[in-house]
């Protein structure tokens, strides 16, 4: 699938191309509104259209590229304010994401622009479709009174469910995957944001602590200083100290 990035910031622009290769999407990346008018017109599969461009309002060139071609266009800009997202909708965007993002937010709302814009292909029925074996569901992880469940994507602390929001919970899980282990705050960005996340890693830190509280007990999730974050049950010795 061919995308037409207009985008000029080349901070933005270098690590988006690179993430959405990695999800076998070919970029082609122009600086300029005209320049992407003019590339628009070889026909990409969508568009990812920046508003703040050096030579014309992103908006001016969603409204070129609409009253010309049915092409499925996504804004990606600072503006986050209700009144931008209107007009850009309004004027013909499919869809509209405000920085920062990650990578995988974007892949997922371009897979469900393209699904709703047909360019995507049918997902396959028949014999070739009920051939596929599916995946085993994974079993609950127990660490100490701690309960994960992938599967239902719930989290039980003696046997009473803490509600956690979809990040706290992916937070979670990684963490769970190797209780004990100290894991850097790059790791976990990778892993549970994005290795192209657009944003504060601070946000991080927000998280923890929401962990942290809504368990009930600091001392679930220890701090390597310097390092990142390991999963502990309370109470339990630390790891240099079991040796």
């Amino acid at each position: 699938m061919r995308l037409l990035l207009i985008e000029d910031d080349d901070r933005i622009a270098g690590p988006l191309t690179e993430g959405l290769g990695r999800y076998g999407y070919t970029v082609d990346r122009v600086r300029t509104g005209a320049a992407g008018l003019a590339d628009a017109a070889v026909s990409p599969d969508l568009v990812l259209l920046d508003l703040g461009l050096p030579d014309m309002d992103g908006l001016d060139v969603c409204r070129s590229l609409r009253a010309r071609s049915p092409i499925p266009i996504i804004m990606i800009t600072a503006r986050g304010e209700e009144a931008d997202r209107v007009a850009g909708l309004e004027l013909g965007a499919d869809d509209y994401m405000a920085k920062p993002f990650g990578v995988r937010e974007l892949v997922a709302r371009i897979r469900a622009v393209t699904r709703r814009t047909g360019a995507l292909p049918a997902v396959p029925t028949g014999p070739e479709a009920s051939s596929a074996t599916p995946a085993a569901a994974p079993a609950p992880r127990q660490i100490g009174p701690l309960q994960i469940d992938r599967r239902t994507r719930q989290v039980r602390l003696d046997a009473r469910e803490v509600a956690l929001s979809p990040r706290e919970f992916d937070l979670l899980a990684y963490l769970a995957q190797d209780p004990g282990a100290v894991h850097s705050r790059q790791q976990i960005m990778d892993a549970v944001w994005d290795p192209h996340f657009f944003g504060p890693t601070k946000t991080l830190d927000a998280h923890v602590a929401a962990l942290r509280r809504k368990l009930g007990d600091p001392a679930w999730i220890t701090t390597a200083r310097g390092v990142g974050f390991r999963l502990t049950v309370p109470g339990d010795p630390p790891p240099e100290a079991a040796r």
